[in-house]
């Protein structure tokens, strides 16, 4: 799977990490229906920073479609909100 963050680039990533990456994406979703800004900030921190540590980095210059796109690690509460499907932002 071809992931983007946005402002940074693309990594590719096994689909096995996606059922641990949904971990931290069920917490992020639980703090921001909670409005809790300071777990927001940390649960987006760090479910970027495991897509970047289980992930391979593409080339700048590559071009693949990307399956899923992750907010910018200074995104606000509001801009990933906007970005939230049903299942969060990793479905399944």
């Amino acid at each position: 799977m071809i992931v983007r963050i946005m402002g940074e680039g693309q990594v590719r990533l096994d689909d096995a990490h996606v059922t641990e990456l949904n971990k931290l994406d069920d917490e992020l979703l639980a703090e921001m229906e909670h409005g809790d800004e300071t777990g927001f900030r940390r649960t987006l921190t760090a479910l970027l920073e495991e897509v970047r540590r289980l992930g391979a980095p593409l080339p700048d210059d590559s071009l693949e479609p990307s399956e899923l796109i992750l907010p910018s690690p200074d995104a606000s509460l509001e801009e990933v909100r906007e970005m939230l499907s049903g299942d969060g932002l990793i479905p399944g």
